[in-house]
């Protein structure tokens, strides 16, 4: 275990659980821009639970998931209520906002690592199987005028991410970008 410092905020990190990254604390920001104090908010896939750690000060109530269960045993030590979920299987309320730092890495099976760990970055060959898998069934969970913000890197495909949420209705606009070494990274907010 080790302690990470965020915005004057420390909060611990536990061995094979994702380490929060540029693309972690863009959406820190972008959601901190977003939030509501009425919000209801699930962070799907919160691993350390670095995003919902600084939301839950703000918004009316935080939810967050993950699959791993050592992240969720990392985001209950930071304080964050977590359920342990595929994505966002057996959540049945809905929400306002629903933030989405998804694996979105383009993966080959050689490159895959044994540990929980590997479900953290690998999306797949393209790096959206993941958000695929996401919006599928989105309706469910978001609520009437809901908003999502997903982080997704310039690998990924930033345009047919876009045309996957279009599909479904969704209009985009991006809420943040960061260059950065191999990629750009671009919080995107998703509403219809």
């Amino acid at each position: 275990m080790s302690v990470r410092v965020y915005r004057n905020k420390e909060f611990e990190l536990l061995d094979d659980v994702y380490d929060p990254g540029e693309d972690s604390y863009l959406l820190v920001e972008a959601a901190l821009k977003e939030v509501k104090p009425d919000d209801r908010v699930l962070e799907v896939g919160t691993g350390s639970g670095v995003v919902s750690l600084f939301v839950k000060d703000i918004a009316a109530k935080v939810v967050a998931t993950d699959i791993s269960p050592i992240a969720c045993r990392n985001a209950r030590i930071n304080g964050v209520p977590v359920v342990r979920a595929d994505l966002y299987s057996g959540i049945c309320s809905q929400f306002d906002l629903i933030i989405f730092n998804p694996p979105y890495l383009p993966t080959v099976p050689e490159e895959q690592l044994g540990s929980w760990l590997n479900r953290a970055f690998d999306g797949g060959l393209t790096g959206r199987r993941e958000i695929e898998r996401f919006i599928k069934d989105i309706d469910r969970i978001l609520a009437p005028g809901g908003r999502i913000l997903a982080v997704i890197s310039s690998i990924t495909g930033i345009d047919e991410t876009e045309a996957l949420f279009k599909d479904k209705g969704f209009h985009m606009a991006t809420a943040a970008i960061e260059k950065v070494p191999f990629e750009k990274l671009v919080v995107l907010r998703f509403s219809r």
